[in-house]
């Protein structure tokens, strides 16, 4: 007998979605195409939101979305929202809609506040997961956190390290300690060391723990009294693998996480600006670490000393504690060529400073060929290797042409055409890339449209690349998610041009300072955001946007 195998349909078998622009497509189409959907990621504004390159107003409302999916998916029980605007309104049909509503995810958000937080709290009682990261919370004067059930609750995870604003510290001790479930739990800069000790006595279990302000509590005893405390309380967590927080960091404190520090593999130190002095005696410890986030406060030594400890270290990013366009800076060269020597399994990197050479670079594509993301932020203009004066063309050739995993690729300082001729030619995996202050010519911009047959988003900021540039990636705009462009030399007449011949891709140019004016057809575009959508223009765009 001929087997006969009848398949369900996706649309009544998927059970999650990501949605990575919310313009691409409307919730009428979704709900429309997917009956079950149980799990939502939905994304919101471009990256460079996150830099202050889009005006606030701009778009990404929630709520005609929230709007249509409370009658469609009465089941759902996860949702993330990224670079989204949320109203405490929004936050409220959440509340109210979705029976067994389990999980939210929140990162870089606005719009809401402690209200929101509110609602959440006390109407979604099988809540497991909570988290706000780096978003902006209204203070609404609402004391959110004891809106959570009294008698115990679900959660598994609890993020409100953003949070600006005070909280009742009594309120979430008690809910920390009727939380048996808890394993991840960052608080905000509001909360003391004296306190910290107090909730990680409740909750020995915790796997990750963000500190908050990571100081003293201001009461009469002495020091090393409370320094002996919080670290008898960090002994107590040996389930502990992720450390973040040190906001206000008292440093004479931080022999009290040496406890835990054989055990780590993941620390954020991204808030707490301490010196080598200060961060060396901590890494020393930290021997099974594999993701790191510090300040350039570290200096070159610092990465030298991490170098040294941690051979399994697979993420590590470098943030400026100060971005100033100076001379020398705390990390350069020498701090990337250490990591390069003494973490041959690094994966991600993204590593601001002032000064490089094409000798770290290179280094870095030899020892680390299982670099996946490599983001190399030069500030500073045009900055050439600062050794021998030469563009950076063959360190960023060398990463491409030697790191053959490599997905997500940004590129800064003097780089002329050749190094995107590179680019073009080996970066064939390449989906991210980004560029800033870089290029000679619309050819260095045309290789890469020509060469990297997998990229999906391109973000370029002040680069010399013009209307030829953009025309030469009319091929392959519809495979796209984005093509972000900032000051740079693209014309209104170019884009237009684009607009017209691209079924199916949205076109989108605005200014900062002024509207976009009908007749001012040859000027160059202050920015223009291009991606693909099925429903065509939207309804919401403000007056400042103006989609061809």
């Amino acid at each position: 007998m001929t087997g006969v195998v009848i398949r369900v349909p996706e649309a009544h078998t998927r059970l999650e979605l990501i949605i990575g622009n919310c313009y691409a497509v409307s919730p009428e189409r979704v709900v429309n195409r997917f009956k079950a959907i149980r799990s939502l990621v939905l994304k919101g504004k471009p990256r460079f939101a996150d830099f202050s390159l889009l005006p606030p107003d701009w778009g990404a409302q929630f709520n005609p979305w929230v709007t249509v999916l409370k009658d469609a998916y009465r089941g759902l029980e996860k949702l993330c929202l990224k670079r989204m605007c949320v109203m405490n309104s929004d936050l409220l049909v959440v509340a109210n809609s979705f029976v067994g509503f389990k999980e939210i995810v929140i990162v870089c958000c606005d719009g809401f506040g402690t209200c929101g937080l509110a609602v959440l709290a006390c109407k979604c009682r099988q809540l497991r997961v909570l988290e706000l990261i780096e978003d902006e919370v209204r203070d609404d004067e609402e004391d959110w956190i004891s809106y959570f059930p009294e008698g115990g609750t679900c959660l598994e995870s609890l993020i409100f390290d953003c949070v600006e604003c005070p909280i009742n510290f009594d309120a979430l001790e008690k809910l920390v300690a009727s939380s048996p479930a808890l394993k991840k739990l960052r608080v905000n800069r509001h909360v003391t060391l004296g306190q910290l000790h107090r909730l990680m006595i409740s909750a020995p279990q915790l796997t990750e723990l963000g500190t908050g302000s990571y100081s003293p509590s201001g009461n009469p005893a002495p020091a090393d009294q409370e320094l002996d405390r919080v670290s008898s309380a960090f002994a107590a967590c040996r389930s502990l693998v992720c450390l973040s927080g040190f906001r206000e960091l008292a440093p004479d404190f931080l022999p009290a996480v040496y406890p835990v520090c054989a055990n780590i593999t993941s620390l954020n130190f991204s808030y707490a600006n301490i010196n080598a002095n200060q961060f060396e005696p901590v890494i020393r410890h930290c021997h099974k670490l594999q993701i790191l986030w510090v300040l350039d406060s570290i200096r070159d030594e610092g990465l030298q000393a991490v170098a040294a400890t941690c051979a399994d270290l697979r993420e590590l990013r470098v943030f400026p504690i100060d971005a100033l366009e100076v001379n020398d800076g705390p990390v350069s060269d020498v701090g990337l060529h250490a990591i390069a020597e003494g973490c041959k399994k690094l994966q991600s990197i993204l590593y601001f400073c002032q000064q490089m050479t094409n000798a770290a670079v290179i280094s870095m594509s030899i020892n680390c060929p299982d670099l996946v993301v490599f983001r190399l932020c030069i500030i500073g203009r045009y900055r050439p290797d600062h050794s021998t004066g030469e563009p950076m063309d063959e360190g960023f050739g060398a990463i491409v042409k030697n790191c053959k995993k490599l997905t997500r690729l940004a590129v800064s300082g003097l780089l002329t055409d050749k190094a995107f001729s590179y680019i073009g030619q080996y970066g064939k995996l390449v989906r991210t890339l980004s560029v800033a202050f870089a290029g000679d010519s619309d050819m260095g911009l045309t290789y890469v449209l020509e060469g990297c047959d997998k990229l999906e988003k391109l973000e370029i900021r002040d680069s010399p690349f013009g209307d030829s540039a953009l025309r030469s990636g009319m091929h392959h705009y519809h495979n796209m998610r984005f093509l972000w462009m900032s000051t740079c030399r693209a014309t209104r007449q170019g884009c237009r041009e684009i607009a017209r011949h691209i079924p199916g891709v949205i076109v989108e140019v605005f200014s900062w300072n002024q509207l976009v004016e009908e007749g001012e057809k040859s000027d160059f575009v202050d920015t223009l955001y291009l991606y693909r959508s099925l429903e065509g223009p939207r309804a919401d765009a403000p007056r400042f946007v103006k989609i061809l």
